[in-house]
């Protein structure tokens, strides 16, 4: 039936049974009471005021006024339309992490690619949610070019890193910016250690207890997150013998 084949699209378009049945009984019945959608879409009245309000927060359906009686009309199926195209946009913006994961093996190692600087900021409030004000926190950085990437952003990140009481260790390169940061350094519980003036530095390399992130932030920017304990724990030696050499 004509009906049915119609209602299963919808419901592909991620509609759930009642708000597929409710939005198909609006079109065909133009602006019209809860009572009589109920009745054309076989479900208790009860049961189509929450539907109605579920399709309302998408823009499926809206409330028109006929006197003092209040009527529920379905928007026109254009709208189905950019809704999809809502959808594909999400799933191409959660393309990258998804494509990331690639088991090395036997899920003891974990490679994650992110490419461009959206996603590449997902991998810092990752960092935020994760570490604990306890965890070793080390990080081998131009400091200077990481932030110029985006000022705002990572003047944020600092700031809310600060507030959950990371402390960490900062090896850089001395500029404006670190200077800044050691005049305040309590402010952002961090300690910094300059680098030689001739090395340059164009990936920013956090060592965490469980991942390595190598942040490329020049162009393409991009970051991989290494989760492999041998891997990390070269990376955490190598840091602590530059530290206690500058």
């Amino acid at each position: 039936m004509p009906q049915n084949r119609l209602i299963n699209s919808l419901k592909d378009l991620g509609l759930t049974e009642n708000e597929a049945q409710v939005y198909y009984a609006s079109l065909s019945l133009g602006p019209s009471t809860i009572l009589k959608i109920a009745r054309a879409a076989d479900l208790k009245r009860t049961t189509v005021y929450s539907v109605v309000e579920a399709l309302k927060k998408i823009g499926l359906i809206t409330i028109q006024f006929k006197g003092i009686k209040q009527l529920f009309a379905a928007e026109s199926p254009d709208k189905l339309e950019s809704m999809l195209e809502t959808k594909k946009q999400e799933l191409k913006n959660n393309l990258p992490e998804l494509q990331s994961l690639y088991n090395l093996k036997g899920g003891e190692s974990l490679i994650k690619y992110y490419e461009g600087l959206e996603s590449v900021k997902t991998v810092y409030e990752t960092i935020l949610k994760e570490v604990k004000p306890k965890d070793e926190y080390r990080v081998i950085s131009d400091t200077e070019k990481w932030m110029s990437v985006d000022p705002e952003y990572y003047q944020n990140f600092l700031e809310r890193r600060a507030k959950k009481n990371i402390q960490s260790k900062i090896i850089t390169k001395k500029s404006p910016t670190t200077l800044k940061f050691n005049k305040y350094s309590a402010n952002y519980k961090m300690e910094q250690k300059f680098m030689p003036e001739k090395v340059a530095m164009t990936v920013n390399q956090i060592i965490l207890p469980n991942k390595l992130i190598l942040h490329q932030f020049i162009p393409p920017v991009m970051a991989i997150v290494i989760e492999n304990k041998s891997i990390i724990r070269a990376h955490q030696e190598t840091f602590d013998l530059l530290w206690q050499s500058l």
